[in-house]
Parts: C-alpha cells; structure tokens; sequence
C-alpha cells in the first residue's frame, strides 16, 4: 500500500491545467484568472472629496477665516470656477476638486450663511482629497494570473470597464456510483435496496471543488452495464466511480477499467477509511474508483479528487488548511492504518479544540456531517485530552 502522501504525489503529478475560457465577468466569480490584468485607466481618474463640505486653498483655512462660496459641484458633475485666495466651493463626496484647491473643509466644520462660511479651524493640505490615482494608476499590474475571482476582484474589474475576462475552464466530472444494493433518487428502495447517497454527494462535492458534475446514475453489478456507463463517462474530463474497486466477487470497477483501456497507477492507500482506491488513465484523462462506503468516498474524494479537480483550473491553493489543535476529548486510532477522523472543532482560549463527531464507522454519513474538519491520526494512536492533533479543515468555523 501506498501512503496518502505517496499516492497525491502521483495523482498530482499525472495533473494537467485545462484550457481556458472568456466568460462574462459575473460568470468568473469563483473561478480561476488566466489572464494578467493591468489597467488601462487611473482610478479615481481626478483628486476627489471623501466628504461633504467646501473645497478651500489651505493656505486660507485659518481659524474665524470667511471664504466666499463661488461655486457647488455634485458628484457626477465638473466644476465651473476655480478656486482663487478667499474663496470657497460647496463640494460633495465623489465629486472632482475644482482647480486651485488643495484640501476640503468637512460641512461640519464650518458656519455657512448668505453665500460665505466662517472656518472654525485649520486644514492641512490634501485634506478630505483622495488624489488622482490613490487607488490604481494607469499599467499597474492589478490582478494576476492564477487568482482567485472574489467578489472584491469582480468589482475591480468593473471598475476598469471589463466585460469579459479569461479564466481556467471548469472541469467536467462524471460521477457513477455501482451496486445492485442501490436505489436510485425518485425509486422506492426494494427491501433488498438502500438510497444511493454517494453519486449525489460525490457531485455537490465536485461543484464545491469547482467542477462542473454529470450522473452517470447507477450501474449493477454486471461488467456490461459498468462498462457502458464509463464509456459514457470518458465524455468528461475526469470520471469518478465509487464501489465495486476492493477484491470481491462482483468488485468489477477496475476490470472495466482495464478493459476500457485505463492505465492504472495505484490501487490501495494506508488509510482509513479508504483504504481501496483506483486511480488510472484513460488516454491523458483522470479515472478514480473510490470506495462504496459513504464516508470513504467523501473522505478519499477530499484527500485525492479535490485536489487535482483544483489543480486542472490551474488554482495555487489546492489543498485543504490544516491547523493544530487541543483534544478536548480523547481521540483514538485502533486500527495500524493512518486514520482521518471526523471532529468538531470549537474555539477555546485563543486556539482550536477537538473532539469526535461521535461513532466513526465509515458507513455513518452523519459524521460526516457534523464534521468541521479531519483529524490526522497515526495508527495504533491514542492522543489523549490536552495534546495536539492535526486537523485538515474542510469548512469555516466561527471563532
């Protein structure tokens, strides 16, 4: 058996970026930039007031100062009148600085009566004014290649007057699940049957990772109706299958595999849950067979999926944060393999604790989800109330 480390270095190495797409700037929110961005303008294009109040040469802004007001000017609007010695201009916040001024007294600061104002204090130059250029200057390199689109970069972007932008196409993930113990969404399960929960699971992780999911539904356990479904798979960019990859009588996923023309590349994993894993190629395109159990195929999904899902759009995080934390209870690995518990993590006393979701049987989706994160635990391990454990986070916690 390959350890996790060993089998993500393989999995990753075999990870290749997808091309790219021009998409509508709204359409690239979560995506990937392919692209660098530099500006083409200066933003905000001309010294500005942050505040309502009077555009003033500071040099007259003196305490009991009376400047005449001569003009007023509106965001959206320029200014008329330029500013000479003792005189005033009625601004408000956004608008541009009307020539001669060098600083805005806020509305608050003066006494404004019959067209003129009585200062009641100094102002420095530059006061109340963002300058031309504060936040962007024309060819700043703004945003670059490999980064995340946020909100935040959506509006930067918009700012710049850009429409479109290049990013990283999403891939296309086929999800099967296998199994004649299983009863498809919208079928009554036979007493024989249990709710296919994997396929669909297995997809929302898929659009959580950025990809694009596609149900495959499921196949029995028959070499036929598998291998049609991954005939029908290999029209994405990656297929996952869970189930039918340990060594049982009707574990026939990898011979599919095989027979579809599939170069496999490591089929067991020193962990728990999860232990049986396939991960191979067909033609350049990823194929992994996960394991049935549901927790075993969202935790092998995390561990070895996801981060290549994240590598083809060419993200530079593509793993999960891990951070130490404080057993608040013990947690207890009895088998040899490497265990990824499900924990609850709570904010004690400036760091993080952790303690068991409960039961952590590989069949119990509910662990699942209560979980906040994973916790990293070797074999034969007993960390004991008080020690750190290592803790890979798979969702945010509030503090």
């Amino acid at each position: 058996m390959l350890s996790v480390e060993q089998a993500q270095a393989e999995i990753l190495g075999r990870a290749r970026v997808l091309p790219t797409e021009r998409v509508d700037i709204l359409a690239a929110l979560g995506r990937v930039l392919a692209e660098p961005i530099r500006s083409t303008r200066r933003i905000p294009p001309w010294p500005n007031s942050s505040m309502d109040g009077y555009a003033v040469r500071a040099a007259d802004a003196r305490p009991s100062a009376i400047l005449r007001v001569v003009d007023r000017v509106i965001a959206g609007s320029l200014p008329t009148h330029a500013v000479a010695a003792g005189e005033a201009v009625r601004i408000f916040t956004g608008a541009p600085m009307p020539a001669g001024a060098d600083a805005v007294v806020p509305q608050e600061d003066v006494d404004a009566r019959d067209g003129v104002i009585a200062l009641r204090g100094a102002v420095e130059p530059g006061a109340y004014v963002r300058p031309a250029g504060e936040d962007v200057r024309e060819g700043d390199l703004v945003l670059e290649a490999g980064r995340a689109i946020g909100a935040a970069e959506i509006g930067l972007l918009a700012t710049l007057g850009r429409t479109q932008v290049t990013v990283g196409r999403r891939p296309r993930v086929a999800v099967l699940s296998t199994g004649n113990e299983l009863a498809d969404l919208g079928t009554e399960p036979t007493p024989a049957q249990i709710p296919n929960a994997n396929t669909y699971s297995l997809m929302a992780q898929v659009v959580e990772a950025g990809g694009l999911p596609l149900n495959l539904g499921v196949a029995p356990d028959r070499l036929d109706a598998i291998s049609e479904r991954i005939a029908r798979g290999l029209e994405a960019d990656v297929l996952v299958s869970s189930a039918g990859v340990s060594v049982g009588e009707l574990d026939l996923v990898r011979e599919a595999l095989v027979n579809a023309g599939a170069e496999l590349h490591l089929w067991k994993v020193d962990m728990r849950p999860g232990k049986p894993i396939t991960f191979g190629s067909i033609a350049g395109r990823p194929v992994f067979g996960l394991p049935g159990n549901p927790v075993s195929a969202m935790v092998t999904f995390e561990l070895f999926v996801r981060p290549m899902l994240r590598a083809m759009q060419g993200r530079r995080a593509i793993s999960r944060a891990t951070i130490t934390a404080t057993a608040l209870a013990p947690i207890v690995n009895r088998g040899s393999r490497r265990g990824y518990l499900r924990v609850v993590l709570e904010a004690r006393r400036g760091r993080w604790g952790a303690r068991l979701t409960g039961e952590q049987g590989s069949g119990i989706l509910r662990s699942m989800v209560s979980a906040d994160g994973l916790a990293v635990v070797p074999g034969d391990t007993s960390i004991a109330i008080g020690d750190n454990v290592e803790v890979i986070v798979l969702r945010e916690v509030s503090a």
